[in-house]
């Protein structure tokens, strides 16, 4: 299975999401540290509604989707650019 499709199944699995995006970015950033032979699944964009967000601050959103995926961080997954949001937001 692609990173992708395992970062779209565990926000999906423990986020109940309303909406859950994930964009591979890792073409943009070949070269760069954490993917400098360009061979990717290492950066990407999240964009994420969920109200497990509600009245959660900016950095515990962000702390919660990265302890979910603590295991992809080991699999390779370099960089992470977050838009979490709550229904209404």
């Amino acid at each position: 299975m692609r990173m992708a499709d395992r970062i779209r199944e565990t926000l999906a699995g423990a986020l109940a999401p309303a909406e859950v995006t994930v964009t591979d970015d890792s073409g943009r950033h070949a070269g760069h540290a954490g993917n400098p032979d360009g061979a990717g699944e290492t950066h990407f964009s999240v964009e994420v509604v969920s109200p497990a967000f509600a009245g959660l601050s900016r950095v515990a959103r962000h702390r919660r989707v990265t302890d979910l995926l603590a295991a992809e961080f080991e699999r390779g997954l370099h960089a992470l650019q977050l838009k979490l949001r709550a229904p209404g937001e």
